[in-house]
């Protein structure tokens, strides 16, 4: 898409240094003219000058039809010119739009993102807790179980014994 506007930007440079040079042509042959008339009025036209003078002036119509040519040429290029600019412009606009939404669009993941990440440690924590209490329980237990061995063991040593006494009684 930038190369597209690139190369816009290239042929709207291009067609305004045309249409300058068109300008300046066109400034020229007018300056010529300005010059032949003024010299046509300032001195009086002996036979001598009478040739020349319809050799000049055949020259300044065929300048002036290329000059009025040149006219017509300029304006359509004017116009084309003024369609390519409103061309560009329209994709530039469009092209700000897109990044803009883009944009946007980031924006809006960014803060998913952050959102879930924020999720993830709140989790973690929890999950860390949660293996905290689980050790302490799992420790607990170990030692009940312990206990609870010793307690057994003591029984049986108790019966054992009773069973023991029995039998001398």
């Amino acid at each position: 898409m930038e190369a597209g506007f690139s190369e816009m930007r290239n042929e709207l440079q291009s067609r305004d240094a045309h249409w300058r040079r068109i300008q300046l042509e066109c400034q020229e042959l007018l300056t010529e003219l300005l010059k032949i008339r003024e010299y046509k009025d300032t001195q009086q036209t002996p036979i001598k000058y009478q040739s020349s003078c319809v050799q000049h002036t055949g020259q300044l119509e065929n300048k002036t039809t290329g000059l009025l040519l040149l006219a017509q040429g300029q304006q359509c290029q004017l116009e084309e010119l003024n369609k390519i600019r409103n061309h560009v412009y329209r994709e530039e606009q469009s092209h700000r739009s897109e990044q803009e939404r883009m944009k946007t669009e980031i924006s809006d993941l960014t803060e998913e993102l952050h959102q879930k990440e924020i999720a993830i440690a709140t989790i973690m924590d929890k999950a860390s807790l949660l293996e905290r209490q689980l050790k302490m329980e799992l420790e607990i237990k170990d030692k009940l179980l312990a206990k609870q061995q010793l307690l057994d063991f003591q029984c049986k040593v108790i019966k054992s014994e009773n069973v023991h006494l029995k039998e001398m009684v």
